[in-house]
């Protein structure tokens, strides 16, 4: 995370975020990112290599062409900004907003899982959108509808449908009282009428 010192809560959430973090899944997504732009990471690190969004940005480009201008810069709001273009990018390939990232998440690292599984996500949604990339993770299901006749809709009304209704078979009432109910035995102190 952060170097930082965390105290309370904060120190509690960082841990759980850590612990969620997987090393082998920022591996795949960084070879799926070096895979579909054709070039290395500029920096060893995941987070240093992405912090500028220009990796990012290309990256987009390469999956609709001509998406974003690529801004190279050592400005910290030019390269949120290319962060943002990029997560813009991600969204009008059909990424859900619950899989991205925020900004502040990749250029402060505070959540780098969050990160990693956006990428996965972006993988997945890019195939589905028709780019010709690899895909992380299992392949995304399409939508399968099914239309009934009317025929076949009208037999479906004159069937009894026993869940509906409610099942009883081999219920009884054994074992069950009306009345009072006695829940913790007999009151000593209280004496009973015959």
């Amino acid at each position: 995370m952060s170097d930082q010192r965390k105290f309370g809560i904060d120190r509690e959430i960082a841990a759980k975020l850590a612990s969620k973090y997987d090393v082998g899944r920022e591996v795949e997504a960084r070879r799926w990112i070096e895979t579909v732009v054709g070039e290395p990471f500029p920096y060893e690190g995941f987070q240093p290599s992405l912090k500028d969004g220009v990796i990012l940005c290309k990256l987009m480009n390469v999956l609709i062409p001509g998406f974003v201008k690529i801004k190279p810069s050592k400005m910290p709001f030019v390269q949120m900004e290319n962060i943002s273009r990029f997560l813009a990018g991600c969204e009008q390939l059909g990424c859900p907003k619950h899989d991205l990232f925020q900004t502040i998440d990749l250029y402060e690292n505070k959540n780098p899982g969050q990160v990693v599984d956006a990428i996965w996500s972006l993988s997945r949604h890019a195939a589905k959108a028709g780019c010709d990339t690899p895909i992380l993770g299992p392949k995304l299901s399409d939508k399968h509808e099914v239309e009934f006749s009317e025929e076949v809709l009208n037999a479906g009304k004159a069937v009894i449908n026993t869940y509906q209704y409610g099942y009883s078979g081999g219920a009884n009432q054994s074992g069950q009282r009306s009345g009072r109910r006695e829940i913790g035995g007999v009151d000593p102190g209280r004496t009973r009428s015959p």
